[in-house]
């Protein structure tokens, strides 16, 4: 007999600390600055027979992974329509509305994202856990819910539903 239950993974270390800008319009972005990001999963299961729904570690592991990809680093997003990253030897440029923006490869990640926001790092971090449908189904997982915090009281989150 299975029974549905939330379970929901907010940790202290699902925490990061990176820079970013966000874009505005093809003229306006804020000053370069950075945030202390917290993430928090909340996920539909199905309780098995032995009580559990599935054993949280792995996703836990999932979450600190990328995590560890993001931290101290400074974010910039691949896909915006106002943004132009250039390769230079061991630098980025960054060009937005005619200003030309350096930062060393070791300092950056470029996300497949338009913009760097707590809405689409939220969606980034969801589409990262759900890669592997039938893992999720085999875990019990009906629903996904995924927020990132980048202070106390504002967060971006997405869903997905298996």
């Amino acid at each position: 007999m299975t029974r549905p239950a939330i379970v929901k993974l907010h940790k202290d270390e699902f925490n990061f600390s990176a820079g970013h800008f966000t874009i505005f319009s093809a003229t306006s972005r804020e000053d370069l600055h950075g945030h202390n990001y917290n993430v928090s999963l909340t996920m539909h299961v199905l309780i098995g027979d032995n009580g559990l729904a599935f054993d949280y570690r792995i996703y836990k592991k999932k979450i600190l992974t990328l995590i560890e990809k993001l931290d101290r680093k400074f974010l910039l997003p691949e896909h915006s329509k106002f943004l132009k990253i250039e390769e230079a030897g061991d630098m980025y440029l960054a060009h937005f509305n005619h200003e030309k923006i350096p930062f060393l490869k070791r300092d950056i990640v470029i996300l497949p994202i338009t913009n760097v926001t707590i809405e689409e790092l939220s969606h980034w971090f969801l589409q990262q856990l759900t890669k592997d449908t039938p893992e999720l189904k085999e875990h019990g997982i009906q629903k996904i819910k995924l927020s990132v915090f980048n202070g106390p009281g504002q967060s971006g989150a997405a869903e997905f539903s298996c």
